[in-house]
């Protein structure tokens, strides 16, 4: 959201006092790079093999001839048009192509969001598919589910801008199913898995509908309200604590402000800190201290399921939120 308003939350969090310390470590970037261009060499070749392998179905294996467009414009508008200008072409040209980290555009909020895919693939049949490759190993053909989850759902979100495109380009199609490219065991050969992101598609759309616009968002903040890192922290914290947050644990992964978010979470005993599993059990109740005297029998409505139910359990859940 805050991106979305032309803010930096890395620079945001720094200057609040909680940056968020992680990040990709340089050798893993390297690897991941080194694996990804082994990959896409002699124009995709390994890439195109697997996919026709996994995915092709009828249509003829590719050949030298794939085309892969040249895809480099100025800045990421200019980068989207030309993108969806070499879709329409490789579509109309009935055969292979491969677009190496196209640019695709989707809206946000109301605002432009701009993504880029490792890559897509064209069939001479129309279809195209969505390409992500990954550094994590698949070892005996199955990767660990957690990062394949992460893969799908960041793959639905390219499948969404795709359709954009597509639903302008005539006989394009934009298939449900994506490729995922790991290592293979633990060598650097690459191996491939189909993934249908159908449900992660769906679950993207829905929220993308519910977001609340950055305009509408602005008009409610306060008159003055700014998120200039060179206001005093009392001034940021006021700034950000306007904006309401959902914080998970999830966040932490994803989101430069998460570490700022946790501690305000923690600060007011909010359930969503265990998870978002968990404040989806508990109901009514929105605090840690809530809970815990809910569980004491000395809050709450016995009649209330929730309640009822924290009175039976109450040993192991007093371990379990106070870890």
């Amino acid at each position: 959201m805050l991106d979305g308003a032309g803010v930096d939350k890395g620079v945001l969090a720094q200057a609040l006092g909680s940056p968020a310390p992680f990040g990709q470590s340089q050798f893993a970037f390297m690897r991941g790079n080194a694996f990804e261009a082994r990959v896409k060499a002699d124009g995709g070749a390994e890439l195109l093999r697997l996919l026709h392998e996994r995915l092709a179905g009828s249509s003829p294996a590719p050949g030298p001839d794939a085309a892969t467009p040249d895809l480099s414009a100025a800045g990421p508008e200019g980068r989207a048009a030309r993108t969806a200008l070499a879709l329409r072409e490789a579509t109309a040209a009935g055969g292979w192509a491969l677009l190496d980290h196209p640019m695709l555009a989707l809206e946000v909020a109301g605002s432009p969001a701009y993504l880029e895919p490792d890559a897509v693939v064209v069939h001479p049949d129309g279809r195209w598919t969505v390409v992500e490759i990954k550094s994590f190993p698949m070892i005996d053909a199955s990767a660990d589910a957690a990062k394949v989850g992460a893969a799908a759902r960041q793959a639905a979100v390219y499948v969404l801008a795709l359709e954009r495109v597509a639903a302008l380009t005539q006989g394009a199609e934009v298939d449900h199913r994506v490729l995922l490219v790991c290592p293979k065991d633990f060598s650097n050969l690459p191996t491939a898995s189909v993934v249908d992101v159908r449900k992660q598609r769906a679950v993207t759309r829905r929220q993308l509908t519910r977001l609340t616009r950055v305009e509408d968002i602005a008009a409610a903040l306060p008159e003055g309200t700014t998120f200039d890192p060179a206001c005093s922290p009392q001034e940021l914290e006021s700034a950000v604590s306007a904006v309401s947050a959902a914080y998970a644990p999830e966040c932490l992964a994803a989101c430069e402000l998460a570490f700022h978010c946790r501690a305000r979470s923690r600060a007011e005993g909010a359930v969503e800190t265990l998870g978002r599993s968990v404040r989806g059990e508990l109901g009514g109740l929105t605090t840690v201290a809530g809970v815990l005297a809910a569980a004491a029998g000395k809050e709450g409505d016995p009649a209330d399921p929730t309640v009822a139910a924290l009175d039976r359990k109450t040993t192991p859940l007093n371990s379990c939120l106070l870890v």
